[in-house]
């Protein structure tokens, strides 16, 4: 059995989950909400959350900012001075687990970066690293903000599963870097950024003639 199963969700709290244009439709679809039901954009002065792997956007009104794209946190239903990821679902602590047991209603469609953790893939994507979790990632001394109980080893993670989920976390990521570079030459407000990101999405598949004919199309054709 997984930790993450009898765990309290450190990691749900501690973190801003970042997102990218890939997940949400996804998520929206599973749980059949909005896109402002989900995400909000998180304040990133100090690059604490992109970790020079999220792209920073920028938006009109507040230009010199820069955002990270994340899930929504709301208060602890356990301890209300502390916030956990919208999506995480509280148990009520017992004397077998004192800080309470969760789990997650997006679980099926969480974001790649939630499915990628604790792992990172190496420069050249054919091996997942193991990531040193340390034991807080939050200045507070609040027990829920602990993270992960034991270390993890590699057979807590299947092979194929594991390098596949990474792989699609990176070429997802960089293509949502991609937007930002894209959004970031004249940024738009934050009302209208959904709809940037409906039109790109939706546009990413396109027939092999479409494709041929468009000069811009920078996805290349596998021909026999």
């Amino acid at each position: 059995m997984s930790q993450c199963e009898s765990c309290h969700a450190g990691c749900c709290r501690s973190f801003a989950a970042p997102v990218t244009g890939a997940d949400m439709p996804r998520i929206e679809r599973a749980l059949e909400l909005g896109f402002w039901d989900l995400v909000c954009r998180w304040a990133d002065p100090e690059g604490v959350i992109a970790k020079n792997h999220a792209p920073h956007f920028h938006f009109h009104d507040e230009p010199h900012t820069p955002w990270v794209i994340g899930l929504q946190h709301v208060s602890s239903t356990i301890d209300a001075s502390s916030t956990k990821c919208k999506f995480l679902v509280e148990e009520a602590p017992s004397t077998k687990h004192p800080l309470g047991r969760t789990s997650c209603e997006a679980y099926d469609a969480r974001p790649q970066t939630c499915r990628a953790f604790p792992n990172s893939l190496n420069d050249t994507s054919d091996l997942a690293i193991i990531c040193q979790i340390p034991e807080r990632a939050r200045d507070e001394t609040t027990e829920l903000y602990k993270l992960c109980p034991e270390p993890w080893e590699a057979e807590d993670f299947d092979p194929v599963t594991t390098i596949h989920d990474l792989v699609v976390c990176r070429y997802e990521m960089e293509f949502f870097c991609s937007l930002a570079a894209q959004w970031n030459r004249n940024p738009g407000s934050w009302e209208l950024f959904p709809e940037f990101l409906r039109l790109v999405y939706t546009s990413r598949i396109r027939s092999a003639e479409g494709a041929r004919n468009d000069e811009t199309a920078t996805i290349p054709l596998l021909t026999p």
